[in-house]
């Protein structure tokens, strides 16, 4: 990493917009102890909606301007890839209901059950939930995107397949994968940081770094600092 810059990648947040702006006043404060000139840029792996109570103010404070002014690189994870197809009627429903969705209705203000098995109660839920979603919340999710390399990292929300080159990777494996990834000793030619399999801690290894450290149950929303000195991490654990 050039000594001018420092690297901020934050780890799937979950709804939790408590921990996320608790995470970033304490990014905006180690920024300030950074001599400049520099530059300083926040890497967010994906995974801002489903399971905590505020996925809907999650995305609205990500496509607002913040106090602080961050730079940043938004990835999308495989929970904002389902929320996509879902507000766009391609794909079927029940994966996501089923591992978290119902917070992002609730979210929106679309209350009630939520029967992921009867195909005309979901179409009444996608109605309901797109004529809620602003405008601004969609275009965010369609631009959000599956990698960014600076220097000799790669940012991706689960990982890579390891053996192929970069524009040879499969979308669906840069946002769902783990295994053969997770197991895989091999030089990827970059250093791999990821979300998307909690860890209890970050996992640091010799070519990736894993820190979605499950925000939404530990309360635990990470930061990977990367900077000219190495790495070391900020985090909400207190």
């Amino acid at each position: 990493m050039p000594p001018s810059t420092r690297i901020y990648a934050v780890g799937d947040v979950h709804g939790r917009l408590d921990l996320l702006l608790n995470l970033e006043a304490q990014i905006a404060a180690d920024m300030a102890t950074f001599p400049g000139p520099a530059h300083c840029h926040v890497v967010m792996l994906g995974d801002y909606v489903d399971r905590g109570a505020e996925s809907r103010g999650v995305i609205e404070h990500l496509t607002t301007q913040t106090a602080h002014h961050f730079e940043r690189t938004l990835l999308i994870g495989n929970h904002d890839w389902w929320l996509r197809r879902f507000l766009d009627d391609d794909g079927p429903a029940l994966p996501w209901l089923a591992s978290g969705g119902e917070a992002v209705l609730r979210s929106y203000g679309v209350l009630g059950q939520f029967p992921a098995n009867d195909p005309v109660a979901v179409e009444t839920l996608r109605r309901q939930l797109t004529r809620r979603v602003p405008v601004a919340h969609r275009r965010f999710l369609h631009r959000l995107l599956l990698h960014h390399r600076i220097g000799d990292y790669l940012f991706v929300h689960a990982g890579i397949r390891p053996g192929l080159a970069l524009e040879q990777q499969d979308p669906h494996d840069l946002m769902f994968i783990r295994e053969p990834f997770l197991s895989d000793r091999r030089d990827h030619g970059f250093v791999v940081v990821h979300g998307h399999t909690v860890v209890e801690t970050p996992e640091v290894r010799t070519n990736r770094i894993g820190i979605d450290t499950g925000a939404y149950w530990t309360g635990v929303l990470t930061a990977l600092v990367i900077d000219g000195d190495g790495i070391r991490f900020l985090s909400t654990a207190g």
